[in-house]
């Protein structure tokens, strides 16, 4: 596994006259639970696409485990996971039978990934749904077997944008656990996105606050938690309204 998992060197994203992303520089290493924080529009999203090559910079570099996601973007994706705000599933199947489909995708043999995702499903939480169709789920389950779903293909980084979306305060608690968890038992590399500075606090290890496509902060949490204003605080300097981010 590289140590020096994610790096973005001068990167600009325009649409026309509009800048998305604009000359970002940011450095995530291995194990590094790093949350991009800001409000809808900062340009978080428009990174992570930039991350997984699914969008072209307009100038600037994007790695991702030393590999640049613009000229090899397959390669990438063999090694990030990513879950978006709303998952896609065969919602005729049940949640076991989408896992081994996406493992079997990935070339992993039959027999591994239905003894995989009889595992993935127990520790997500949802061994009570196990014969239930995906289609019959509440968003907080398939966010669960999205997740599932993510680390079967046995990924070195995950990518989580607005992964909490439409679920429920108590889901959301079980969601954020589930993350800190899983990630220290398979020693992953997570960056987490969101506009919720609740959530981001909970899991993070670092935060990146992001405005108008702009890297404003750069904050080791650890560090911060020694000093008198709070993540909160800071927040509040570029942006203002009391904890409103938190209910967007």
């Amino acid at each position: 596994m590289c140590e020096h998992v994610i790096q973005l060197t001068d990167l600009t994203k325009k649409y026309g006259n509009f800048t998305a992303v604009d000359h970002l520089n940011l450095a995530v290493q291995k194990g590094e639970i790093f949350g991009l924080l800001g409000p809808n529009g900062a340009g978080k999203s428009t990174t992570i696409l930039m991350m997984l090559g699914l969008t072209d910079p307009t100038s600037g570099l994007v790695t991702v485990c030393g590999i640049n996601s613009t000229t090899n973007p397959i390669e990438v994706r063999k090694k990030v996971g990513y879950l978006p705000e709303d998952v896609g599933f065969y919602e005729d199947m049940t949640g076991p039978e989408n896992l081994i489909y996406t493992a079997q995708l990935n070339g992993i043999p039959k027999k591994e990934a239905q003894e995989k995702a009889q595992e993935l499903i127990v520790r997500v939480g949802l061994s009570k749904e196990i014969g239930k169709k995906t289609g019959k789920y509440s968003k907080g389950m398939r966010q669960r077997l999205g997740l599932a779903d993510v680390l079967i293909k046995n990924p070195e980084v995950i990518i989580l944008d607005e992964p909490t979306s439409g679920i429920d305060p108590s889901g959301v608690r079980e969601f954020m656990d589930l993350i800190l968890r899983l990630s220290k038992e398979e020693g992953l590399t997570v960056l987490f996105s969101s506009h919720h500075l609740d959530q981001v606090q909970q899991v993070c290890d670092r935060v990146g606050l992001f405005g108008a496509g702009k890297l404003l902060v750069d904050i080791e949490l650890t560090d911060l938690h020694k000093k008198e204003h709070g993540l909160d605080s800071i927040y509040n300097q570029y942006f203002g309204g009391g904890n409103e981010h938190e209910q967007n």
